[in-house]
This record gives structure tokens, C-alpha cells and sequence, in this order.
């Protein structure tokens, strides 16, 4: 019987759900898993997960007493919910979560460091070892700083909003364990600032993008993981076949199981190591340089921060309404 395109992908690529619905991982049942707070204010509001947001609000309320405000209290609530999904998570997959640092904090290194820290904190209260979960920081200078002082603790960090080269190189010469470049964003920019309706796979930006970074990777010997996400349509995800990692929306995964034909691996260390490739040394400097330079990198990294802060408020706003019922 011909294996489907997902069947096919799991051989060359570990699969990563990219959701915060615990039903639809169980359904297509991945290694991995990642949340951001957009995913965990989507999962929150689901009927089935009233019970866990009840809970977290309850236990929340009873850290900071009475006289704390709402707001305080969905502020502590909001970190221990992405937690306690997590947890549940990790009930059912048997490899690792990411969970999120608040993108508000992302060109704040010391306030990164300290909440990465009380989160994997929560996990191990949880029994859960920190070797489960990557803690989520954006890919600024100042994020990557971050995750370096993490990554020494043996406190692992997966590094999103991921556009350029630049933040890719920096990420691995400060020995971070994964990296989540984002396809579907890097070709939703490129079809604004040229116009065009679409792009073939194999000439999508963002494939093209996670591609070089991928090869400079096995080029170097790096040992920081690619982790692909963010993806429009299953002709991005077939394009980076061999990839380390794919983190996958619920409704392309179910696209790629219901597909059949022949998965062709695109992405191999081998092929990277014999590329023709200028290696770039990285410092702040030459980070803020290259930045500077790359208008996409530099607009999309600003609007995913801004889109994440966005999430984070609607999920407090969420989380106060709900604790204003709790409480009458």
C-alpha cells in the first residue's frame, strides 16, 4: 500500500504539531509540539479546555490573595496556563513542547533570562524535566543573548521569529539548541512588496531562505536544529523534505495524510557539505548591519513581536473576564 505524503515526511523529518490543541495532537500524533500565545489563547477559548484555564485562574488567585488586581492575576495566570498546557501536552507525545517567554520582553535580555527560568521552574514542579521543553524567545540580539545565558544553565531554547541569515548564524555561534525560521511569513512579505499573486515551491522565499540556512548549518557543523514553520500551503513543507524539523499546523497535517504520490527528499547534510558557502563571523555589529540591510527580516521581525504582544493581551483580557465570572 503507497505511503502518504505524511507517512513518507516522518522518515526524512520529525514531525511537530503546531498547535495548542491537545485533541489534534493526539489525532495526528507528532514527536513534538510548539505553542505560541496566539495558539494557547485559540486552545483556552475551546469548551474542553475550560477546566484548565478554571484551574489556573483558581491557583493563581490564591498565590497573590485577594487584594491583587484582575489584571495581576491574569498576568500570572497567562504563564502558568502555557504551562499547564504544555503539561497536558506532553501527556500525550513523547518528545519535547515549547512554551513561550512573553514577546514583550524581547529586547529585554535579563527580564528573558529570568522568565525562562521560572518557567522550566513550573515544569519541574510539574515533574516535568527540563530536557521535555525549549523555552520560546524571539530572535532578537537581545532574545539570542538570552538564550546563550539559558542554554549554559542546560535550560534548552528554541529561537522564533526567525527571518534572516544573520539571526540564524548568531543563534548557532551561541550554541542554541533549535531555530524556527518562518516560511509562510518570509512569502506573505515578498508577494506584498512585489505584487505577485504567488510563487511556485521550489522558488518560494521562504523555502529558498530556510534552505541556505540549512545548508550553512551541515556546511559549519553546527549543531543547532532547523525547524521549519510557519507554513501557507503543503508545497512548502514538500520543498524542505530532510529538514531536522517541521512544525506543522493540524489542517496541513491532515492535508499531507490524505495526499499520496512520492515524497522526494530536498534538504541533505551531504549535499550541504560540499556547497559552495562564505562562512560570516557574528557580532553585534554585524548583526545590527545585516538587520539593517534585510527590510524584510527587519519589518517582520518587529510585526511578529508586535502580533504575539497582541495575542498575549487579548489571552489576559480573556483571562479576566473569565475571573470576574469565578468570582461572581
Amino acid at each position: 500500500m503507497a505511503k502518504n505524503l505524511l507517512e513518507q515526511l516522518r522518515e526524512m523529518t520529525v514531525v511537530v504539531a503546531d498547535t495548542g490543541d491537545i485533541q489534534a495532537i493526539e489525532t495526528f500524533k507528532p514527536r513534538d509540539a510548539t505553542t505560541n500565545p496566539s495558539l494557547i489563547t485559540a486552545a483556552a477559548q475551546m469548551p474542553q479546555y475550560q477546566g484548565i484555564v478554571d484551574d489556573t485562574l483558581k491557583g493563581a488567585r490564591a498565590t497573590l490573595g485577594s487584594s491583587a488586581s484582575a489584571a495581576e492575576v491574569a498576568n500570572l495566570a497567562f504563564e502558568r496556563l502555557a504551562v499547564s498546557f504544555g503539561h497536558k501536552i506532553l501527556e500525550v507525545i513523547p518528545g519535547r513542547v515549547s512554551t513561550e517567554v512573553d514577546a514583550r520582553l524581547s529586547y529585554d535580555t535579563e527580564a528573558s533570562i529570568a522568565v525562562g527560568r521560572e518557567l522550566i521552574k513550573m515544569y519541574e514542579e510539574q515533574g516535568v524535566s527540563r530536557e521535555r521543553v525549549l523555552i520560546k524567545i524571539a530572535s532578537t540580539w537581545e532574545g539570542i543573548q538570552a538564550a546563550a545565558v539559558l542554554e549554559k544553565e542546560g535550560i534548552h531554547c528554541n529561537l522564533t521569529l526567525l527571518f534572516g541569515i544573520h539571526q540564524a548564524i548568531a543563534c548557532a555561534e551561541n550554541g542554541i539548541t533549535l531555530i524556527s525560521p518562518f516560511v509562510g511569513r518570509i512569502l506573505d512579505w515578498y508577494k506584498k512588496d512585489t505584487g505577485r499573486d504567488s510563487y511556485a515551491p521550489a522558488e518560494d522565499p521562504g523555502v529558498l531562505s530556510v534552505t541556505d540556512v540549512y545548508n550553512y548549518y551541515k556546511k559549519f557543523g553546527y549543531k543547532t536544529e532547523v525547524m521549519g514553520a510557519s507554513f501557507r500551503n503543503i508545497g512548502e513543507i514538500t520543498e524542505l523534505a530532510g529538514c531536522d524539523l517541521l512544525t506543522i499546523a493540524p489542517s496541513l497535517l491532515g492535508e499531507l495524510q490524505a495526499t499520496e504520490g512520492e515524497l522526494v527528499r530536498k534538504l541533505d547534510p551531504q549535499k550541504a557539505a560540499s556547497a559552495s558557502i562564505e562562512k560570516i563571523t557574528m557580532d553585534k555589529a554585524t548583526f545590527d548591519r545585516m538587520h539593517a540591510e534585510n527590510r524584510m527580516a527587519s519589518e517582520k521581525l518587529s510585526e511578529g513581536i508586535e502580533g504575539f504582544t497582541k495575542a498575549l493581551e487579548t489571552l489576559e483580557k480573556l483571562l479576566e473576564d473569565r475571573l470576574a465570572v469565578l468570582e461572581g
